[in-house]
């Protein structure tokens, strides 16, 4: 009895230390009274303010250390050993009260939460050995019949919270997360009254123009365009009209001032805008990709970030509405100037169908590399010189292709190009041919999917052909296959659809809050909470995270601070390229260690120098150097104690820029080269399918046993010769061709073996 009471009087003294003063115990059946933390209430159970629901699948349990033992068990001192059979029976039966799992819903953990925490719980009871004192006299009292098991929710719910802390903190991750008034995180802008003025207008119409000669007239500017290119050439353009201006890239920081002024200038890349200097005039380019699933951030923090009197922004007529209703509230208006195009564009009513029918001034247009290859390997081999350019070919490599396109006195007058025309390029083309109508792209998702060109990608491409500054004024747009065409007329004749909405990513900063709350969390982790989580109206969207949510997994091993991570994470690259991951993991893992990755370093990495390329694979091999070699001038931009020899690596990737550009100028020989190699591999691995098979069959043994053996040996060509179409290597037309031969091979080997065999018998018989 005495240590009944005794238990009793500890156990209030405990509880009234350690527990909320919210919780009641009411005739053994436990309570919430108003006060108690609640994350979340049951008339709206896990989802945002915004009625989002919260995917608590994002939740990571923290793996919980287990307690120091102490030298004593004060709490079997204070009452007695536990029975873990007893306590094991008394937890499965907590588990299963419809009462307790409805109370913790209400404080913010579903079924999956519920089950997880319980499961963590019911470990750490049974296996740590003290348990602390408080749980231990509940779990006594229950034991003993004093108590009820519901008394140790509060003990159940303070573990769930260091098995899940965002429980604790899921009102200030919205906060952090709230992306309903991105106007608010631009002070400096909204300090100034801005004039928005929208040159809209289609291609070839001279809206970037006018904007730009107002850029050049200001005191003061900035451009800011999709693409380096297009920085490069407002750089160029500016300084040789005697206006000095920097230019700033992910990768590269020019100014104009030998002693690394500042100039009043600047041209750059969206990503790569301050928004915190003033200018009287800014320029943004291309505003209708404010609604890019991934890049869409950028043009949304330059329109409501960029501090300058005048912002002129140029793009498609689909985004005045958006962007008017942006700047609605901001409490700025938009001055829109309509602009025509300045010269025609007709759709044909035949397609080319054949290469044999090109002229000097067309442009194949293909979606993909397999394409650009094969169609410029057929167009030289009727005896015409082709250009070619592709997203993937260096800068310089893709200027050198277009000014070989353009000069008149050069033989190259046909060029075959991926949409990486649409925007960059200044080109002389008389007409556009599409070799397809269907382009792979990422949806919202970061789901791959193969579907027709939209009608603003028609239009951006189509109107390549017949620009005003060209030698062709009239331009002309068709498809390669007759049946496309009507499907092509369709397309461009339909009205392009309003832009619906701006992206939006989350910052360094935002990302910073929340790793404060949630210190375990990784950062891929941290981001998927955070969107989640996030709040956005409906003129905005969170932009595709897929990429930056790839490096986070494949660096979280490798010891950085987050900032660093953060930067790491949002480095250009392309993650189908093995190579440069591999590098970007290298990269990050010297710079962990501290140690400056230095020109020779990186030479070593990159097995520079490099020789020229013989094939396309080592075509690709290069670009993917090239791309490397970019990312460690990304780098140092950012990091340049860490990465401290960019003017050396900028020089070698000069080089390889030539080195590119002198393979892709005799594409074909790759390509030929390729294909030989190519035959040789095929050939050579058809026959020692057939020469397994053949053995076979010459083997006793059931004849089920020989069906197998051939068909594994056909399965082993098909994902051979698969492999190679994916690659680029071989086309579905040479693939004919080589089986045609290979079967032609086969039948005249046939027949010399059948000879060989009639031969043998006769001498047999002979010998008889």
């Amino acid at each position: 009895m005495y240590t009944r009471r005794l238990s009793s009087l500890a156990r209030c003294c405990l509880q009234a230390r350690s527990l909320p003063s919210s919780v009641c115990l009411r005739n053994g059946v436990l309570s919430a009274v108003t006060g108690w933390p609640r994350t979340r209430s049951l008339s709206r159970p896990f989802s945002g303010d915004n009625g989002k629901p919260l995917d608590t699948s994002l939740f990571v349990p923290v793996e919980l250390k287990p307690a120091l033992n102490p030298e004593s068990d004060i709490g079997a001192e204070l009452t007695q050993p536990l029975n873990k059979s007893e306590v094991l029976n008394i937890l499965n039966k907590f588990y299963r009260r419809k009462e307790i799992q409805k109370l913790a819903a209400e404080n913010g953990l579903d079924a999956r939460l519920f089950h997880q925490a319980f499961i963590s719980f019911r470990r750490c009871v049974m296996e740590n050995d003290p348990l602390q004192v408080d749980l231990h006299i509940v779990l006594n009292d229950i034991c003993c019949g004093v108590g009820h098991m519901d008394d140790v929710f509060p003990f159940f719910m303070r573990h769930a919270k260091q098995v899940f802390p965002m429980l604790d903190c899921l009102d200030d991750l919205r906060k952090i997360s709230d992306l309903r008034l991105p106007p608010n995180w631009y002070p400096e802008a909204r300090a100034i009254q801005r004039k928005i003025i929208f040159h809209a207008g289609p291609t070839n119409s001279g809206k970037t123009y006018h904007a730009i000669q107002r850029y050049l007239g200001a005191k003061s500017g900035i451009y800011c365009g999709p693409l380096k290119l297009l920085a490069h050439e407002i750089y160029k353009k500016s300084n040789d009209a005697g206006v000095s201006c920097d230019l700033i890239t992910g990768e590269e920081l020019i100014y104009v001032d030998p002693e690394g002024k500042p100039s009043a200038h600047a041209a750059c890349t969206v990503e790569m805008c301050s928004v915190n200097t003033p200018y009287e005039v800014a320029v943004i380019d291309e505003i209708q990709m404010i609604r890019d699933p991934g890049r869409g951030w950028a043009w949304t923090r330059a329109l409501l970030g960029i501090c300058a009197q005048e912002i002129h922004l140029c793009g498609e007529v689909a985004a005045i509405n958006l962007v008017t209703e942006l700047m609605y509230t901001t409490g700025e208006e938009v001055e829109v100037r309509n602009y025509e195009r300045l010269t025609s564009l007709k759709i044909v009513d035949h397609a080319l169908q054949s290469l044999d029918n090109l002229r000097p001034g067309d442009c194949i247009v293909c979606f993909n590399k397999n394409d650009i290859f094969s169609v410029s390997r057929q167009i030289e081999t009727r005896g015409l010189e082709c250009a070619v350019i592709y997203g993937s070919l260096p800068p310089g490599t893709k200027i050198a292709q277009a000014n070989k396109f353009n000069d008149p006195d050069d033989p190259c007058k046909i060029l075959v190009a991926t949409d990486a025309i649409g925007m960059g390029l200044n080109l002389s083309i008389r007409r556009i041919i599409f070799n397809s109508l269907v382009k792979p792209s990422i949806n919202e998702k970061g789901e791959k999917e193969m579907d027709t060109i939209t009608t603003s990608q028609a239009l951006q491409i189509a109107g390549r052909a017949g620009r005003f500054s060209s030698m062709f004024k009239e331009g002309e747009v068709t498809t390669m296959l007759q049946d496309d065409l009507p499907l092509l007329k369709e397309i461009l004749n339909k009205p392009v659809h309003d832009i619906q909405a701006a992206g939006l990513h989350p910052t360094a900063e935002q990302i910073e809050m929340f790793a404060y709350h949630l210190p375990d969390a990784t950062l891929a982790n941290l981001i998927d909470i955070f969107v989640s989580l996030s709040q956005v109206d409906g003129l905005y969207f969170v932009c595709n995270i897929d990429d930056f949510k790839f490096v986070a997994d494949m660096i979280q091993h490798i010891p950085l601070n987050l900032r660093a991570r953060y930067v790491f994470c949002t480095a250009p690259i392309n993650r189908n390229l093995p190579f440069v991951c591999t590098s970007l993991l290298k990269f990050a893992r010297q710079f962990s260690r501290n140690e400056p990755l230095t020109f020779q370093w990186v030479c070593k990495h990159v097995s520079w120098p490099v020789s020229p390329p013989k094939t396309i694979k080592d075509l690709m091999h290069l670009e993917a150097v090239h791309d490397i070699l970019d990312l460690y001038l990304w780098l140092s931009y950012r990091f340049m104690d860490m990465f401290p020899d960019a003017g050396l690596v900028r020089s070698i990737q000069r080089e390889l820029d030539t080195i590119i550009q002198t393979g892709v100028h005799s594409i074909t020989k790759l390509i030929r080269a390729s294909e030989i190699r190519t035959a040789l591999q095929i050939v050579d691995e058809m026959q020692k399918d057939s020469a397994s098979v053949l053995d076979d069959t010459q083997r006793p043994g059931p004849r089920r046993n020989r069906t197998i053996k051939s068909a594994n040996s056909d399965a082993q060509k098909g994902t051979l010769t698969s492999k190679l179409v994916q690659d680029g290597l071989l086309t579905p037309d040479m693939l004919k061709q080589l089986e045609k031969e290979w079967m032609s091979r086969q039948h005249s080997r046939g027949s010399q073996a059948k000879f060989n065999e009639l031969d043998i018998l006769k001498k047999n018989r002979k010998k008889k």
